[in-house]
């Protein structure tokens, strides 16, 4: 709605630019579903396809065009696009752009050449998960003048927080389900093996439950998350690669059963819970026994900079979940947020 209403008012075509061609394609539904005229151009598409939408955009019609970052690093892309009259540059994720954000993407660096090609056209940024260190970047990296900045808050008070100890936590898992019976939930997993693992033995207890990670079918993956959608299968059992443009707003529960590689992730993930504003639980089960297979990962990465970002972001969400602090709290304060209650009354 951000970008979708001012698309509506303003003359001409607002270019969103989104990480995934999956999230595009989601939200290209969702505006045509509205009556919003719109389009996306990606990868996948032939090149009969992006001819066509050419040509639609030479019509003037379209007023939302979904592009995956690296379209800026094709010059005929830009030059091509100087040609049509363009309102609005809309950066979604753009914590992205950020090698201190939790998803850097380097095709999101060639974004910075928007205000130079496009130097009359107003750009906008979203992310939901900024630190003041992240948002900083963002505004260096994209290279934004002088900008406007609206900072909502991060407290998500009808979310309760609750971290436990790990032990066997399939059946940690169950226990806690038994008492969310019929609740809609996501329960996240690390590895595909563990999420296959899991569903399965949610189903042989009785449970709803789908798996969803990259190792799928996009096909079985859509179904899946089809199913979570309309409440066909309440549970999904999942990776990382579930949750970009899921807007479900009935999920009761979010459960971690390993660490997060970070905090903005977890913030990220525990908030696809209770969007509807009624109360929801999110657990985090806590082992230090998952801190050396994160770590692991961590020593793979070839860039110093971004390993010594990636190996202090681990640390930041092992002393998150191994202190019994207020977890809002703790929260708030990693997102530069001031909360004066010494305990919210809302955690564990």
């Amino acid at each position: 709605l951000c970008y979708q209403l001012p698309a509506q008012i303003m003359r001409g075509t607002t270019v969103v630019i989104s990480p995934l061609i999956s999230l595009m394609k989601d939200q290209v539904d969702a505006a045509l579903e509205n009556g919003i005229s719109a389009a996306l151009m990606n990868s996948s598409m032939t090149g009969q396809e992006i001819s066509d939408v050419y040509r639609t955009l030479k019509s003037k019609t379209i007023k939302l065009l979904y592009i995956a970052p690296e379209r800026f690093a094709m010059p005929h892309f830009i030059e091509t696009l100087k040609t049509f009259s363009i309102s609005l540059f809309a950066i979604d994720e753009a914590h992205c752009i950020s090698e201190w954000g939790h998803d850097f993407r380097p095709d999101y660096l060639s974004l910075s050449l928007i205000p130079k090609v496009f130097p009359d056209v107003p750009v906008a940024a979203f992310t939901a998960t900024a630190t003041h260190k992240v948002q900083e970047d963002i505004i260096k990296k994209i290279g934004l003048r002088d900008p406007y900045i609206v900072r909502a808050s991060f407290n998500r008070e009808n979310l309760f927080y609750q971290v436990k100890q790990k032990s066997k936590v399939e059946s940690q898992i169950l226990e806690f389900l038994h008492g969310h019976q019929g609740e809609s939930g996501i329960i996240y997993r690390t590895t595909r093996d563990s999420v296959t693992e899991t569903a399965a033995f949610l189903i042989s207890k009785g449970f709803k439950a789908l798996p969803y990670h990259a190792g799928l079918s996009s096909g079985e993956r859509n179904r899946n998350q089809e199913a979570f959608n309309r409440d066909e299968s309440p549970i999904i059992v999942a990776t990382i690669a579930f949750g970009l443009g899921i807007d479900k707003s009935n999920v009761r529960f979010v459960v971690h059963a390993d660490l997060p590689k970070n905090i903005e992730s977890y913030y990220q993930e525990t908030g696809r819970a209770g969007r509807d504003g009624e109360p929801a639980h999110c657990l985090l089960f806590f082992s230090r026994g998952d801190i050396p297979k994160i770590r692991y990962f961590i020593d793979q990465i070839t860039d110093e900079g971004e390993r010594f970002i990636a190996e202090e972001k681990l640390n930041q969400v092992v002393d998150y979940a191994s202190h019994n602090v207020c977890r809002r709290r703790r929260l708030l304060e990693f997102f530069g947020e001031d909360y004066t209650l010494e305990n919210c009354s809302a955690c564990d």
